[in-house]
């Protein structure tokens, strides 16, 4: 009997590498397609107003398009695991968890700080990516020059000791939305901050590759985000009626 290869049989032996990846942990709608790990395709918006349920569909049909790829190309779905926006993180994965099923591809779960500390390229020192977590708290990881994690993620109270035992060994770079709240108390002058660093599904494209190749898939059916923090609804003030 002939045998007669499918795109499962492709994806087994880790030679399919066209992979979509979705970042919608942040204020950055961001979608990229990579071949074998390099980006061949991009479209982001990074609006405060949060303009991911109205974008991200959009975008990514117009990141196939640039690719000239058809969904039945794909050989997995990445997304960002968090932590970082509860509905965005909600939107981004309900996306892909859809994708995966229908097409029956792999999905590829990332940590959204692991990507944002891959577009620094450092010789020494400590990174520290730190998202705004409301109030005084910050979503951060502390990572090595050599992008290796050396503390869990977790949700950190800023106060002016945090961090000052990097500090004292080296330059640290805390980079991300909360990096100004955390310049507010820490002091130390190893510290160096930037804000302007954003979760992007182009540093997402060597990981998700990595991952892929590794088989490190996520469970479709039970994977859920990092959300660290419980869901809070926002209670609006009462409405005053006159008679």
């Amino acid at each position: 009997m002939l045998f007669i290869p499918n795109r499962s049989f492709y994806i087994c032996l880790g030679i399919m590498a066209l992979i979509l990846n979705i970042e919608t942990a942040t204020t950055n709608c961001s979608v990229s397609i990579a071949k074998d790990g390099r980006m061949i395709a991009l479209r982001e918006l990074n609006s405060a107003s949060y303009s991911h349920s109205e974008d991200l569909h959009y975008f990514i049909k117009e990141a196939l398009e640039e690719a000239s790829i058809s969904t039945s190309d794909l050989g997995a779905i990445a997304v960002s695991k968090g932590p970082g926006s509860y509905t965005g993180l909600r939107i981004g994965v309900s996306a892909a968890k859809g994708l995966c099923f229908a097409l029956d591809i792999p999905l590829i779960g990332i940590s959204t700080l692991e990507s944002m500390v891959s577009q620094l390229k450092l010789q020494e020192g400590f990174v520290i990516p730190v998202l705004d977590a409301r109030r005084m708290e910050v979503y951060s990881a502390v990572f090595t020059s050599d992008y290796q994690q050396i503390s869990e993620t977790r949700v950190e109270e800023v106060h002016p000791d945090l961090y000052d035992k990097f500090a004292q060994q080296a330059k640290v770079y805390i980079i991300g939305s909360g990096a100004l709240k955390c310049r507010e108390l820490l002091k130390h002058p190893n510290f160096v901050f930037n804000d302007s660093i954003v979760p992007s599904a182009k540093e997402m494209c060597s990981l998700s590759f990595k991952e892929f190749q590794l088989k490190n898939f996520e469970n479709t059916a039970y994977f859920e985000p990092d959300y660290l923090k419980d869901f809070i609804v926002q209670q609006g003030k009462p409405k005053k009626y006159s008679r």
